[in-house]
């Protein structure tokens, strides 16, 4: 029987090595086909889409931009828009080390240089000749140096600043005596040559020189590798040293960057032969003053194509009226040189001036100045007026203000109250005694007649203590706290926040005795700086409202037509109000009144026809006679805040004068150069503003 075919049984057809590599093959070309679409749509996106984007790109990696000089800084005027910084144009000659430059080459270009310029090497030392003598006797320098010494400088016995220190010390001047004057002037070109940072431009000759010089350096820049000529600037003051220390300093082309400021200026993007602003107001506002540097595109040939100009600073505006700051220091210096001609000044050297506007801030006029004998007798004077804010003084009865307030807000004194005026005993310690016994005085007469005793009992009861006579005094310490408090809340013991780096606080006593306490409550504990004793007068002034006092007024774009387009103003800035109630600011008010009215410790220090206000301070004070960081003689300083008029303040006249006197228990005469200062910027303030 014949078996029966399944028609629907599978077959499996037979694939041959040839199909399966064509079929393998169009998978490829699909593939390839694929990419090349993916690649041809990525080549179009970016060559014709995306081309602007990427050309721009491709520039920025290929074309290379560089930075002219720093451009010149902003101007600095007064309140009024009279200039007192500006720039000037400077020729310069300068020297930028190229590379691989061997030392016999840079000889060689000092010697053709000191042939074009005229240097004054005044300054050139000894070992900067011995140094010139070895570099141009490179032989016979090797040759003094034995061989032992050799040797154990090859054992690594002796180092190479050990073979050098060697080869200084025996050159003999009889080696130096042939030395020329174009010999020390080429030692002192090529000492400026190599001084400072390896890479920054090295400033060789920037004042007097002459057209001629900077022509000859001009014209054989191609032989004297290195050297250059530009027209660089400087700042300069119309007004002289009047306020100059408070205006800052602004670093050299040939010094860039000062060390102590490379991180903080690096931090900000700068480059470290820029030139920037180093002390005070010039290093404060540097993010306005600092001048745009023109942009220069290198091209291939070398040559260089401007691609932005470049820009002076902004201008800035202080509050300063640098009339009144002249008169000022005018006024400081006088009686400074006055004062030291009066018996007992042997240790008064300097006294401090602060106007200042109670209502705003701002400050009018600010001086300090230092008098030092010469050995010959005569005097000179230095500008100190840093100092404002950064050394202390002991002030005395001048803070009794603020010391009514803590009475007031502890209940420890009323309104009206009245005491009697006579020493106190506390045992193992001397009598604590005012000026003189005042006899029966309420809280306005002991502002008037500046009485310690009346703060004294206000203090023992602060501190919960009971004072008997001649037994140990036992108050709370927290007092201290509570004194402070207040006392910062007035300025005093904080920092002002004045717009200048470098403010410093003052000193704040560590212990706690119960008699310092008293001592606090007089002035005669802490100490603060004038700007300090300044702000706290102002608060009282503005009626307990505490402001920071700020030099900078505005910011202008600058332009040819000055002070045109404004970009910044500062504003008031109130830190606080004093936590106390208006009746007590007012009654402060009325008794420092009273301190300048007829028969108050501060009568006459202003005229009463600008009806004044203030308080008198007459401090314990020390100084270092012999300078080995011990104070050992006792000295009197005196201090001064007022404003006028008293029914609307619109200045704070702020003076102190440290150790005017010895403190010999009253026999010797104490100087009134407090007082005449007072009287005489007072007086030079209402003549200038009515």
């Amino acid at each position: 029987m014949k078996k029966k075919i399944n028609k629907y049984k599978y077959h499996k057809k037979k694939v041959t090595l040839e199909e399966i590599i064509e079929k393998r093959y169009k998978i490829l070309v699909g593939v390839v086909i694929s990419i090349m679409s993916l690649l041809l749509c990525a080549l179009f996106f970016i060559q014709i889409i995306k081309n602007n984007y990427y050309k721009e790109k491709l520039d920025k990696l290929t074309i290379t931009v560089i930075e002219g000089d720093s451009a010149p800084r902003g101007r600095i005027y007064d309140r009024n828009g009279v200039l007192i910084v500006d720039n000037v144009s400077v020729k310069t000659i300068y020297y930028k080390k190229p590379s691989n430059i061997k030392d016999s080459e840079e000889v060689e270009i000092a010697y053709k240089v000191a042939q074009f310029i005229d240097v004054d090497y005044s300054k050139l030392s000894l070992d900067m000749l011995k140094n010139f003598w070895i570099l141009n006797n490179k032989d016979e320098s090797n040759d003094r140096i034995t061989d032992s010494e050799w040797k154990d400088y090859q054992n690594r016995k002796l180092s190479s600043s050990d073979i050098k220190e060697l080869k200084l010390s025996r050159v003999t001047l009889e080696d130096l005596k042939d030395y020329n004057e174009l010999d020390k002037e080429a030692c002192y070109i090529y000492n400026l040559m190599n001084k400072g940072y390896y890479y920054t431009e090295k400033t060789i000759k920037n004042e007097g020189v002459t057209d001629i010089e900077f022509a000859k350096i001009a014209e054989n820049i191609d032989t004297l590798k290195g050297f250059n000529v530009k027209l660089d600037w400087e700042r300069y003051y119309p007004y002289g040293d009047a306020f100059k220390s408070i205006l800052g300093s602004v670093s050299s082309s040939s010094s860039g960057i000062p060390y102590n400021l490379k991180e903080y200026y690096l931090d900000k993007g700068y480059a470290l032969t820029d030139r920037v602003g180093t002390s005070y107001i010039e290093y404060e506002y540097e993010d306005y003053l600092r001048g745009v540097k023109p942009k220069y595109q290198v091209n291939s040939d070398g040559s260089y194509t401007l691609i932005s100009n470049g820009s002076r600073g902004n201008d800035i505006v202080l509050t300063i009226d640098i009339k009144l700051q002249k008169e000022v220091e005018k006024i400081l210096e006088e009686e400074l040189i006055k004062a030291k001609k009066e018996k007992g000044t042997k240790y008064y050297d300097k006294s401090y001036v602060i106007i200042n506007d109670p209502k705003t801030g701002e400050i009018l006029a600010m001086a300090a100045k230092q008098i030092v004998e010469n050995d010959d007798g005569t005097y000179s004077i230095y500008d100190y007026t840093p100092g404002v804010i950064t050394s202390s003084v002991t002030p005395g009865s001048i803070v009794k203000g603020a010391s009514h307030i803590v009475g007031y807000n502890t209940g420890a004194l009323k309104i009206g109250e009245v005491r009697k005026d006579e020493c106190i005993k506390i045992a193992s310690t001397p009598l604590k005694c005012s000026y003189k016994d005042y006899g029966k005085i309420d809280d306005l007469g002991a502002l008037k007649y500046s009485s310690n005793i009346y703060q004294f009992y206000t203090a023992i009861k602060v501190g919960g203590g009971i004072y008997k006579y001649n037994e140990p005094l036992v108050i709370d310490e927290s007092a201290f706290d509570i004194y402070r408090d207040t006392f910062k809340e007035f300025g005093l013991g904080v920092k002002t926040e004045i717009d200048l780096p470098n403010e410093s606080l003052g000193y704040k006593g560590t212990n706690r005795l119960s008699g310092l306490l008293l001592d606090f409550s007089i002035g005669q504990y802490d100490t603060y700086t004038p700007i300090q004793i300044a702000q706290y007068m102002s608060t009282i002034a503005n009626d307990g409202v505490r402001l920071r006092p700020f030099l900078l007024k505005a910011v202008f774009k600058s332009s040819e037509e000055s002070l045109s387009e404004l970009i910044y103003e500062t504003s008031v800035k109130e830190l606080n109000k004093v936590s106390t109630d208006s009746i007590y600011i007012n009654r402060v008010k009325e008794g420092f009144r009273q301190v300048l009215a007829s028969g108050g410790t501060g009568s006459g220090y202003i005229s009463s026809k600008y009806k004044p206000a203030g308080k008198t301070g007459t401090a314990e004070s020390f100084v270092d006679t012999n300078k080995d960081g011990v104070i050992d003689t006792p000295t009197i300083t005196n201090t001064f805040s007022a404003y006028a008029p008293y029914d609307n303040p619109e200045v704070v006249f702020t003076v102190i004068s440290p150790d005017i006197a010895l403190n010999d228990n009253k026999k010797t005469a104490i100087s009134s150069v407090n007082k005449r200062i007072s009287q005489k910027v007072s007086k030079k303030y209402f003549e200038i503003y009515g």
